[in-house]
């Protein structure tokens, strides 16, 4: 699919609670593009750390489609859809940029890709691990591919050894 010169624009659709597979699956039968990127995450599960896979922006899919071609007004009566985001009668365009690069940072099922180009003084967020949600500053990195980390901890700075798959930029 094309989007320069055709018409078509990426648009953000608000999903009913848990409908993101329904709604995703709904979407693609219709004919629409749609894409939802995703990242790993640990949570802390009944004492553990559990890996799990999150909507990085949770409650919203992205759906392509030229609005002279086709019938958006379907799109609110999807089933796992609540309503596509509008700022007055017409459907609010997410500008190409933004949902392009995205695309970049995402492997082909969507997820995000760990950041390439970590640099000591970076500040981060761990995503898994025992550390998962703390923010930190990069250090250093080691030519093992290790970054070192200095984390605050009870107003304390601890320095930790991460993989850097572990950690998104902020």
């Amino acid at each position: 699919m094309t989007f320069h010169g055709s018409g078509t624009s990426w648009h953000l659709a608000q999903l009913k609670p848990n409908s993101v597979r329904i709604a995703d699956r709904n979407l693609r039968r219709q004919g629409f593009r749609t894409f939802l990127p995703k990242e790993d995450v640990t949570r802390p599960v009944k004492g553990k750390f559990v890996p799990v896979e999150r909507l990085v922006f949770p409650g919203y899919i992205f759906v392509a489609f030229n609005k002279r071609l086709v019938d958006w007004r379907a799109i609110n009566s999807t089933n796992g859809v609540t309503r596509l985001v509008s700022f007055g009668p017409e459907p609010a365009t997410v500008p190409l940029y933004i949902v392009s690069q995205l695309m970049l940072r995402c492997d082909t099922a969507g997820k995000l890709l760990p950041p390439r180009l970590l640099k000591p003084g970076d500040r981060v967020r761990l995503t898994s691990g025992s550390f998962a949600d703390f923010v930190a500053e990069i250090e250093r990195i080691a030519p093992d591919r290790r970054v070192w980390v200095l984390l605050d901890i009870m107003g304390t700075q601890t320095r930790v050894a991460t993989p850097p798959e572990q950690l998104r930029a902020i």
